[in-house]
């Protein structure tokens, strides 16, 4: 048990020193270009996928409504 308690107690003030010195960000252009070809890509498997859930909920109310039209009659 002491041996464990020795090492956090080594281990935890190292860890917290680790990042005193603040992130610098050296990313050119060609990071950000890649980045939004991502984001591109994302988007375009994005849309599709919404349109379809759109059109499930319009056929799903429709189908609906046309029973309560029919229960009615």
């Amino acid at each position: 048990m002491k041996t464990l308690a020795t090492i956090i107690g080594t281990i935890a003030p190292a860890t917290a020193f680790a990042a005193s010195t603040p992130r610098v960000d050296d990313s050119g252009l060609f990071v950000w270009i890649f980045l939004g070809f991502c984001a591109l890509i994302v988007i375009a498997q994005v849309m599709p996928a919404v349109l379809l859930m759109f059109g499930m909920a319009k056929g799903i109310t429709g189908v609906v409504k046309d029973e309560l039209k029919g229960h009615k009659a």
